[in-house]
């Protein structure tokens, strides 16, 4: 006999079996897109009875039945089946066991096809909403720090070598307009799902006189699929989904690197909150990064989430093939963990301790003064390359004898090169060399002030954007 549990089963006089029925079940990933299949088949049902495809009291217990499965779902008092394959059958089934036989006219005019891509479009819609806002979650609290210590000044660092004295606030930002470009990518990758594969049926589109665009509309799409193969076989927007998690990860992970050392006794700029550590279970002094180090962990999951979509679509012929039932489980990997490390770090930052005399301490060596001496040399006339030469000689001088820049008198300084001036120590104080960079996106104090205005506009930007979006 047939499975008759099985949409399918009328075609098949054996039943499939067992292992291949849960080898071949989608249901413990899909069953997250729930809400967004009810919705869809809750509009889908109305355009039935408007397009006089389907009697409208038929539609009116289909409609009341999927409320009242909604709401099992919603309160958790749906009880799944062995035999349901994935979300659609499992609230199909349901659906039938509430209004009797008329709920399998439901699928009239709709493929699982469809059916899944309106699905996951309408769940990564949500998904890129909620991942916007965490991104902006974070933003405000790298700006509240950058805000709180204007004015500290520590090393900024190239190759990991001291180079030249920035501003803390200078440093943190810098992670904002990272993450500001987070937001934007995952704001295209909502506008990416944004279009409706509703009623392209299984690859070529049904005889039934459909009103897609009354659909669409209604599940806040901003319009429909041109083409039903493309609408069916597409998962390009899940890739732009999770991109963009790929992506935002490695800027969480180059934050939680920092982080990781500046908390090391060896740079000693940072402690971590109690809530953001933890111990070891051997050594009774330690106190371990362990929340940035996890987030710097994940990002290779995520990585590992876009490759393997990649690769999952990289050989599919048009149009549909079960292999594409393997596009989710990776993507809410992705999303669920990128959502997880925002709100870790967002944490983490908000409760950090700094050490701003460490900071300026560490500011101080590292000969970081090199490069305004040498300024100095090319404004009164020396070719900047003679310069360079000239205050690299001075370092090597001084990492000899175990002086810094700042130990030198004028009259070292020019005896070292005599187009030194008698205002030459100004070069090398740490906070005048700060101060003098005041090129648009610098590091000196009023560029700063300039630059925390333009960040709070981003993230106000970013703040109403969710404000104006049905999610």
């Amino acid at each position: 006999m047939a499975d008759a549990k099985k949409a399918w089963g009328g075609r098949f006089e054996g039943s499939l079996d067992e292992f291949v029925t849960r080898f071949g079940a989608s249901l413990p990933v899909d069953r997250a897109m729930w809400e967004s299949d009810i919705r869809g088949s809750i509009a889908h049902v109305r355009m039935l009875a408007a397009q006089g495809i389907l009697p409208a009291a038929d539609a009116e217990a289909i409609e009341a039945g999927l409320r009242d499965v909604f709401a099992d779902l919603a309160e958790g008092r749906f009880i799944f089946d062995d035999a349901d394959e994935d979300i659609h059958m499992a609230v199909e089934r349901a659906l039938i066991a509430r209004v009797g036989a008329v709920g399998g006219k439901l699928h009239t005019a709709r493929s699982r096809n469809d059916q899944v891509a309106t699905d996951a479009r309408l769940h990564a819609k949500g998904l890129a909403w909620d991942l916007v806002d965490g991104v902006a979650s974070l933003q405000e609290s790298l700006l509240a720090c950058a805000d709180e210590r204007f004015g500290v000044v520590m090393p900024g660092y190239t190759h990991l070598q001291k180079a030249q004295p920035v501003l803390l606030s200078h440093h943190l930002l810098a992670y904002v307009w990272m993450l500001d470009r987070d937001a934007l990518r995952l704001r295209h990758a909502r506008e990416a799902a944004d279009v409706s594969p509703l009623g392209s049926a299984a690859l070529a589109g049904t005889t039934f006189p459909l009103d897609r665009r009354t659909v669409a509309e209604e599940l806040g799409f901003s319009g429909v699929t041109a083409n039903s193969l493309d609408a069916v076989s597409d998962r390009d927007f899940l890739l732009d989904l999770v991109y963009p998690c790929a992506v935002a990860m490695m800027h969480l992970s180059r934050l939680c690197e920092e982080l990781v050392l500046w908390s090391s006794e060896e740079f000693g700029f940072v402690k971590m909150d109690d809530g953001y550590a933890t111990g070891s279970s051997i050594m009774p002094q330690k106190k371990n990064p362990d929340v940035a180090e996890l987030v710097r962990g994940k990002t290779g999951r995520v990585y590992g989430d876009l490759v393997g979509l990649l690769t999952v679509m990289k050989g599919l012929p048009l149009a549909y093939n079960k292999d594409m039932q393997e596009d989710k489980e990776g993507v809410f990997d992705a999303a669920a963990t990128l959502a997880d490390c925002l709100r870790a770090c967002a944490g983490m930052v908000a409760t950090l301790t700094f050490d701003e005399g460490r900071m300026r301490a560490a500011a101080l060596g590292g000969y970081m003064a090199a490069t305004d001496l040498a300024d100095h040399l090319a404004a009164h006339g020396v070719p900047f390359r003679d310069a360079h030469e000239i205050v690299g000689r001075l370092v090597l001088s001084c990492e000899r004898s175990g002086r810094t820049l700042q130990d030198l008198s004028v009259q070292e300084l020019q005896a070292a090169s005599p187009a030194f001036g008698e205002d030459v120590l100004s070069a090398v104080d740490i906070d005048a060399i700060v101060a003098r960079r005041v090129s648009e996106g610098g590091t000196g104090h009023d560029a700063v002030r300039a630059q925390l205005v333009l960040a709070r506009d981003a993230i106000a930007a970013t703040k109403a954007w969710l404000g104006s979006r049905d999610r």
